[in-house]
């Protein structure tokens, strides 16, 4: 074998790669297994790292699965948005049959481990990628209403970590489910504002009645109220076991009037800048919220 077919098929590796990396969306896959962890760690008093990683490695492969799955149906589409056209499948880099192959491996491994972790695990993993395939993906281009379809599953990874940690849904496990329940609305609809033009291209309604006017910004407004509420509520123990010190529910509230103040700025102004700040805030939100949590919870 010459240097320039070595140089080739390290090249062709490193380029598929990149692509299963694109199908899946790593990042956010990422996020949510992180997200899982959290979760399991705020219900446990001793970590199992046996299960901590079974719940690691079955989290990534669900939401892997989910994410390929909506690129196998989003395939025509992600070709008329800019964001969305070089990925692996609109471009033909990759098979539907291949991507097809992936999607079903890694959702049969996937609800295995979640099995093997405990079958209510599972059964919410199953859940998930049902909803986000099924419901979510094809209802993007026929209702602004995907928006709270798609919120159901991508508010099961935090709940999912107690419910992998004790087996059972209780009201800690429905707060955890609650706090990234409200907290998606007002981060899609963000994205939806930056992205109005080219989801438009693609016929799709990410936006609330579908227009980009200060109704919108309203329900924002609404929305994460709503979301810092649910988040500070475990500090008047009303959540079971899940409870929070009143330090851990102002540095909450904090957090969460930063997200309020860009989406009044956003109010103000409805300039697209303002929208990708309280994009970015949300994502510190929930992520700082889930650290912040369970430094608490190590605390008690």
């Amino acid at each position: 074998m010459n240097s320039t077919t070595v140089i080739e098929n390290k090249a062709s590796i490193k380029s598929f790669l990149s692509d299963l990396k694109q199908l899946t969306k790593v990042g956010l896959s990422l996020s949510v297994v992180f997200s899982s962890i959290a979760g399991y760690l705020l219900a446990v008093d001793r970590v199992n790292y046996t299960t901590l990683s079974l719940l690691a490695i079955g989290g990534f492969l669900m939401v892997g699965a989910s994410n390929v799955f909506n690129q196998i149906i989003e395939k025509d589409t992600d070709a008329l948005m800019k964001r969305t056209m070089n990925r692996p499948l609109p471009t033909g880099r990759m098979s539907v049959g291949f991507a097809f192959f992936i999607a079903i491996s890694f959702t049969i491994l996937g609800l295995a481990i979640l099995y093997s972790i405990n079958a209510k695990s599972a059964l919410f993993g199953a859940i998930s990628i049902f909803l986000y395939t099924c419901a979510y993906t094809p209802l993007k281009s026929v209702t602004p209403l995907t928006v709270f379809v798609g919120a159901f599953p991508g508010a099961i990874p935090f709940m999912l970590g107690w419910v992998a940690a004790t087996d059972q849904f209780g009201i800690e496990a429905g707060f955890l489910f609650m706090i990234q329940f409200f907290w998606q609305f007002p981060h899609f609809w963000a994205i939806g504002w930056l992205q109005f033009e080219e989801y438009k291209k693609a016929g799709f309604s990410m936006l609330p009645m579908n227009r980009k006017d200060r109704g919108a910004i309203k329900q924002i407004l609404f929305y994460t109220s709503i979301m810092i509420l649910v988040s500070v509520a475990p500090v008047f123990k009303v959540t079971g076991a899940f409870y929070i010190y009143p330090l851990t529910a102002v540095i909450v509230v904090l957090l969460g009037f930063v997200m309020l103040y860009y989406a009044y700025q956003l109010y103000k102004t409805q300039d697209n800048k303002e929208a990708r700040k309280l994009m970015l805030s949300s994502v510190l939100y929930i992520t700082v919220v889930q650290i912040v949590y369970v430094v608490d919870k190590f605390l008690h």
